[in-house]
């Protein structure tokens, strides 16, 4: 079976994972007896599946959110500006006025959920980026501990061979 067939099949059959994962269905041992495959399969689509919805919901956060948040407040501000306008015409009749009040109430409560809940997309946006940094400096230090690890390894390996050295073995 050549690869893209391959990687067509294992797609389809990650995609009805999610769908019976979605469904309530958390028996692995069940969902591979399903398929006819074994359960490691199974286990290694899951974590896939959780590896990718990860990465998803990173990217909304990081790229979504903070475009629909901006879009939110333009038009709330539109609606402001527009309805403000509205009131301050001399020949607006009271009862437009007071519809057009009414959305000010309105878009000030819209706009006062979006700013106090912006707090909380702010601190979601940074906790998401500082997970990142640190996953980042976390495999830095990785690198620099497998270096180090290499460079005491020589350096024993040196000391060795000076000990053989002057132990006459050579």
């Amino acid at each position: 079976m050549n690869s893209k067939k391959q990687q067509e099949q294992i797609d389809w059959r990650r995609a009805k994972v999610l769908e019976l994962l979605s469904k309530g269905e958390t028996n692995q041992s069940e969902i591979a007896r399903m398929f006819q495959v074994d359960k490691s399969i199974i286990s290694k689509d899951v974590d896939y599946l959780r590896r990718q919805a990860q990465g998803s919901l990173q990217n909304h956060i990081q790229e979504k959110v903070p475009e629909e948040y901006q879009k939110c407040l333009t038009g709330i501000n539109q609606v402001l500006k527009t309805c403000w306008n509205i009131v301050n015409k001399d020949t607006t009749d009271d009862k437009t006025k007071l519809q057009a009040t009414a959305i000010i109430n309105d878009s000030y409560k819209y706009l006062m959920g979006l700013t106090t809940n912006g707090v909380v997309i702010t601190d979601a946006i940074r906790y998401a980026q500082g997970k990142a940094d640190h996953l980042k400096s976390g495999e830095k230090v990785l690198l620099q501990d497998s270096k180090e690890h290499k460079k005491g390894e020589e350096s024993e390996e040196q000391k060795q061979q000076e000990h053989r050295t002057h132990n006459g073995i050579f």
